[in-house]
């Protein structure tokens, strides 16, 4: 077992650059505090040959080349909270961020680095911060340019590209009543808000009867809390709802509305499901590039988020997303990627971008 370190190694090749993963998986950087990683990635691209900063609000902009025709690559230094201690197993490294969305961004930036950078072509690496919340690094940049390629630097597996995200929707019920007995005919704020749950996941598995699931309607407990103080009765949940392309969303906030009855309802945000694609030079240049490497390329839509949900329809660039990885051990104890995988996500990255730049 080799206990990860943060190695003097330039990120040119696939060595260097599960190097450079390694030694930005030992950084934590659970959502909201990025500072630290950040401001590694910054001076570790700036040796590398990166022109490197930070922004207003603490994504890594990282620039190679001056050309005309710009491909933004975009992916996230936070990770969700969970220690898992970081470590080599074989050819195995385990660590919170290994696959979402550390190694997407470690790949990238190896095979950037690759690039001429007197092509006609420039690349810009950006590691977004506070994906796994807000997602306010991505909102942060609607305001500039759309590139002409955008490439979110998601896991989808070294042989795959992902086209599509569901859309997304939080909402926050909370319900405050006076006691009462619990042998009396009143109904508990529990029982209120279980009843709320009830009737919006019997509405999710009606809309979704037949489905497959990235045209279903799920609705998930994120978070459920009910206690009282001998005076007050109350009841708090958050519910995550994952929505289909071309849901009708406003529909749905109206009718939590109208099921809340005298509770507070707070929906936080409400990003559609998007769908790029298949015929662009972008794809093109990634089924290229999983072949060249001896892959057999396939397609993926997935059910979770990403900031291409939000960059997306606001620029109307040609966009997939792409990475190394398993999206299975997102978010779980057992997160790790392998070398093999990690390695030959580099080669595919490499050769798109040669082949964006031509």
């Amino acid at each position: 077992m080799i206990t990860a370190r943060e190695p003097e190694a330039r990120c040119a090749g696939s060595e260097d650059g599960f190097a450079l993963l390694e030694a930005m998986v030992a950084i934590p950087s659970v959502s909201t505090e990025e500072d630290r990683l950040g401001q590694f990635l910054v001076e570790r691209l700036s040796r590398s040959g990166f022109t490197s900063r930070r922004d207003e609000v603490g994504n890594v902009i990282a620039e190679w080349g001056k050309g005309r025709s710009e491909v933004l690559l975009l992916g996230h230094i936070d990770t969700v909270p969970g220690l898992i201690p970081v470590r080599r197993e074989g050819d195995r490294l385990f660590g919170r961020g290994t696959v979402d969305a550390k190694g997407p961004f470690a790949a990238a930036a190896t095979a950037v680095a690759r690039q001429p950078s007197s092509g006609g072509c420039r690349f810009t690496l950006i590691g977004a911060v506070e994906e796994e919340g807000s997602s306010r690094g991505a909102r942060h940049l609607l305001s500039r340019p759309a590139p002409d390629h955008l490439i979110i630097l998601e896991p989808s597996g070294w042989d795959a590209i992902t086209l599509g995200y569901k859309g997304s929707l939080r909402a926050h019920y909370r319900l405050s009543q006076p006691m009462s007995h619990g042998a009396g005919p009143l109904a508990s704020a529990a029982d209120r808000a279980i009843a709320f749950v009830r009737r919006i996941q019997d509405r999710a598995a009606r809309l979704s009867e037949g489905k497959g699931s990235f045209d279903s309607l799920d609705a998930r407990i994120v978070r459920f809390h009910s206690d009282h103080d001998g005076m007050t009765d109350g009841a708090e949940l958050t519910v995550a709802f994952r929505t289909p392309p071309g849901f009708d969303v406003m529909g749905l906030q109206r009718d939590l509305e109208q099921w809340k009855d005298a509770a507070e309802l707070r929906i936080d945000y409400a990003d559609a499901a998007v769908r790029a694609p298949k015929n662009t030079p972008l794809v093109r240049a990634f089924l290229e590039g999983i072949r060249s490497s001896g892959g057999t390329p396939r397609f993926k839509m997935k059910t979770g988020t990403s900031d291409m949900n939000i960059l997306a329809p606001a620029w109307g660039c040609a966009t997939l997303a792409y990475g190394p990885g398993d999206s299975k051990l997102d978010h779980t104890p057992e997160e790790a990627i392998d070398r093999a995988d990690f390695e030959r996500g580099v080669d595919v990255l490499t050769a798109a971008l040669a082949k964006l730049a031509r």
